[in-house]
């Protein structure tokens, strides 16, 4: 992923539905941009799905894909969180939450069979699901004496950035998001302008 500035994800949350002996797998899929996010609504499928015998999940977070969690709830090890988290990489989404539900059918399934239920139900999820690009975005901190004012908005209106916040007194603060691979062309741009420092705060 350190070659591009764009990662897929998907707009808003959908549903996939397997059966199998039985038992049923509901896969709900999330947009999530944090842990707590992840966390809330990991409650809010156990309440609402009480009577399941099993809440299994997998996640991935950040443009770089580097973050990523996963869990069984009690199925055999490697039979849940796994299948769900393949099916995931598989799609190369991030910043994305599977929820698989078990509602049990009196039949085990095996190790087979859970792989493939929990994999197919995440599939379901998936391909309802509307995938979206975005693009992963540099904050960058502006520190500047108000003389550098006109350089720095010539700058800012030329290259057609998004000024974020900004605080203008006799020392002038902004923060500016800047396409990740502009990073080095902007920052070249605004050390040639005096009285000003420029820093990234931190990339997504």
């Amino acid at each position: 992923m350190a070659d591009t500035d764009t990662y897929k994800t998907i707009n808003a949350p959908s549903e996939g539905r397997y059966k199998e002996k039985g038992s049923k797998f509901i896969a709900f899929a999330f947009p999530v941009s944090d842990e707590q996010q992840i966390k809330e609504i990991n409650i809010r499928i156990k309440k609402e799905h009480h009577s399941a015998r099993h809440h299994c999940f997998a996640w991935r977070l950040g443009a770089d894909h580097h973050l990523f969690r996963l869990n069984d709830d009690g199925e055999p090890s490697g039979t849940a969180g796994r299948p769900i988290l393949g099916q995931i990489q598989q799609s190369e989404l991030t910043d994305i939450l599977v929820v698989v539900v078990r509602y049990f059918g009196g039949v085990l399934l095996g190790t087979g069979g859970l792989i493939n239920a929990y994999k197919q139900a995440t599939a379901e999820a998936i391909a309802a699901a509307a995938i979206v690009e975005k693009i992963v975005e540099t904050t960058i901190e502006i520190n500047f004496d108000y003389l550098a004012m006109n350089d720095l908005m010539s700058v800012i209106k030329e290259l057609d950035l998004e000024l974020k916040e900004s605080h203008f007194d006799l020392s002038c603060r902004v923060k500016i998001r800047v396409r990740k691979n502009l990073t080095g062309f902007v920052l070249g741009k605004l050390e040639k302008i005096g009285n000003l420092k420029a820093n990234i705060v931190v990339p997504y």
